[in-house]
């Protein structure tokens, strides 16, 4: 394979293998860092992909996956080392000449929000900074809610037949993570936009309500949004195996979100990149056969 000056760390997880599709549709060579290939690939081969499997804060690793490349895209798993693992991988592509880093980071879509009251994008910004000190380029996006996360609702939704979230009738913004891999993508094979922080939301602020909506709208099936407490939400997500310490950053997030219910739109990165914003309801009918 010709040898790629890019790298897409956290290959396995959601963003980082929708970012290497989009990579992949324009012929673009690229290396994936991933701790299991296998499970990255999902039984699919994507074409132009040099793989390397290996741990984000195992050193050894990083320096032959840093080797030769000019641009990254810093992702990680959201868990209670993010911090250590992706300043590792900072303090890795320093070493190797890395000239760009493209910072995989958040922004919640409420007006008046505090980063601060919600542990991951407290630690997004920390490890903002620790980049933006490190002397390497830098550009961080800021995407806001994925329209994504209303996948992980549907068995709930079939079991209980309606949405049932602990959001009273707060807006959100959200975006389809689509969207935000073809940003990524751009930047990554062009670079540019050294020192900027991207905000991306979706076109619309949208209640619960209306997003159970137009899924219902979508599916042909009545699905109301209930509101539920944050104690029922929690029991739930607890039977299904998450772990105490993302419950306790999901509570903050949760109480935050309800304090701030109001959203904004932010769709200039959109515009920059010529891409045309996906609505919650164009989101909902290509993925009609999952809702």
């Amino acid at each position: 394979m010709k040898k790629t000056n890019i790298l897409v760390s956290g290959a396995a997880g959601q963003s980082g293998g929708l970012i290497l599709r989009e990579l992949a549709s324009r012929q673009q060579p690229v290396r994936a860092l991933a701790r299991n290939i296998a499970s990255a690939k999902n039984g699919t081969d994507i074409p132009l992909i040099e793989w390397i499997e290996g741990d984000m804060l195992a050193k050894d690793i990083l320096r032959p996956a840093l080797e030769g490349v000019e641009r990254t895209i810093l992702i990680s798993s959201a868990n209670d080392r993010m911090v250590e693992t992706q300043c590792t991988f900072i303090d890795a592509c320093k070493e190797a000449g890395v000239n760009h880093v493209i910072k995989f980071s958040g922004e919640e879509s409420q007006q008046g929000y505090d980063a601060q009251q919600f542990r991951f994008t407290r630690e997004h910004e920390q490890i903002e900074d620790y980049l933006e000190k490190s002397g390497l380029q830098w550009t961080h996006l800021r995407p806001s809610q994925f329209m994504q996360v209303y996948l992980r609702e549907t068995a709930a939704i079939s079991r209980h037949g309606a949405l049932r979230l602990p959001l009273a009738s707060i807006q959100m913004s959200p975006v389809d993570l689509r969207d935000v891999a073809k940003i990524a993508a751009s930047l990554l094979i062009d670079g540019g936009y050294h020192g900027r922080s991207l905000r991306i939301t979706g076109p619309e602020a949208l209640s619960i309500s209306e997003i159970a909506r137009i899924l219902s709208d979508t599916t042909g099936k009545e699905i109301p949004y209930v509101p539920v407490s944050w104690d029922e939400r929690k029991a739930a997500l607890a039977a299904t195996g998450m772990p105490g310490y993302f419950l306790d950053a999901l509570a903050e997030q949760t109480a935050e979100r309800v304090s701030k219910p109001q959203a904004f739109i932010d769709i200039s990165t959109h515009q920059l990149f010529d891409i045309t914003p996906t609505t919650f309801a164009q989101f909902a009918e290509q993925h009609k056969h999952i809702f």
